[in-house]
């Protein structure tokens, strides 16, 4: 359902969107390829997903080394040899991301016999259904609140031109590179907070966070050093050297964000920590104010201050997050423990 919608709709999200007249043809003819693939991000993830939690988390890391890796030999051939342009990109994105899947469910069968169940475990049952839903939806809808957000931004953006819709793509490539320990530290909060209180141990949630917040603050402060030195050379991957505006734009977008590393530190490792004690409530009301804190940005910073108000966008988002997360955090602990205290007497 959400292919089949997503394709149809393309270029009229496109257009929503204020996508500029220059471009919108090549994003169509990217995102629609990508919008297909959807289904096989799915597969990926579910599969990864079972495997790891079987106790193998290296696996389904190999795969995605060999899924990166034929990514950017389809790149080069698809985009280069079969001159496909950026229609090019999408496919060699979808099709790496397939092989990915498919071989990770292939292994999966393969070695766990425990998956392949019998004729009775292929009934679909309301109950797992039911409970499915009750522990993912949530999850869902957190990362749901905060791309509507960005998705609020980005057509915020998009009415600059084409010169900052490419910078902001160029920084935000570097971020998602630059932000891979803050997604490790958030996921390794979960799984710690959902061990520690299954096994009661609620005082060690906070030795957690606390320790948590140390490796990504100096992490903010390492990086925030590299990228100052280094961002304008980073840019060169996307960017041609001739583009000095562009170039100039990204530098500026990246380094707000890099300044701002502390903050995002205590939104990722606090908020999964919550998620992971049981209170997704809480999780997905930070996603909210983040929504709100990047629509702020782009319907009243923007159209006032241009393009430093999308530089700004993010850090205000996990400012604003933070505030309501850290006293959440103290509330949910007390909780656990007073549930805590009533079973031990």
């Amino acid at each position: 359902m959400l292919t089949l919608a997503s394709v149809i709709f393309c270029r009229r999200i496109l257009n929503i969107m204020n996508t500029p007249a220059d471009i919108i043809d090549h994003a169509y003819n990217y995102i629609v390829v990508i919008f297909i693939g959807i289904p096989t991000v799915f597969l990926y993830n579910m599969v990864s997903g079972v495997i790891r939690s079987l106790g193998d988390s290296k696996t389904p890391v190999v795969f995605l080394v060999l899924s990166s890796i034929i990514n950017v030999v389809l790149d080069f051939f698809l985009i280069l040899v079969c001159k496909m342009g950026v229609a090019g990109a999408g496919w060699a994105t979808v099709t790496s991301q397939l092989i990915s899947g498919l071989t990770c469910l292939i292994y999966m069968y393969k070695k766990y016999d425990i998956l392949k169940g019998d004729k009775s475990e292929r009934v679909l049952d309301r109950r797992f259904i039911t409970n499915l839903c009750m522990n993912g939806v949530p999850m869902g809808l957190q990362y749901s609140i905060t791309a509507i957000g960005s998705t609020i931004l980005q057509a915020a953006v998009n009415t600059l031109g084409s010169t900052y819709v490419a910078a902001m793509t160029a920084g935000s490539k570097m971020f998602n590179f630059t932000c891979c320990p803050f997604d490790a530290l958030g996921s390794t909060m979960a799984t710690y907070a959902g061990q520690n209180v299954g096994a009661a141990k609620i005082k060690r949630l906070g030795q957690g966070v606390r320790s948590a917040m140390i490796i990504g603050s100096v992490y903010s402060v390492l990086s925030l050093i590299a990228l100052y030195f280094t961002t304008d050379y980073i840019a060169l991957l996307f960017v041609n050297a001739s583009e000095t505006t562009i170039i100039a734009l990204t530098r500026q977008f990246i380094l707000a964000s890099a300044c701002f590393y502390i903050p995002l530190t205590g939104v990722n490792v606090v908020r999964f920590c919550i998620q992971g004690m049981g209170f997704s409530v809480f999780a997905i009301s930070a996603g909210i104010l983040e929504m709100i804190g990047r629509a702020f940005a782009a319907i009243i910073l923007i159209p006032n201050i241009g393009f430093m108000g999308a530089c700004l966008a993010s850090p205000i988002a996990w400012i604003a997050a933070d505030a309501f997360l850290f006293p959440a955090f103290i509330h949910c602990a007390k909780k656990l423990n007073a549930r805590h205290n009533i079973k031990s007497n």
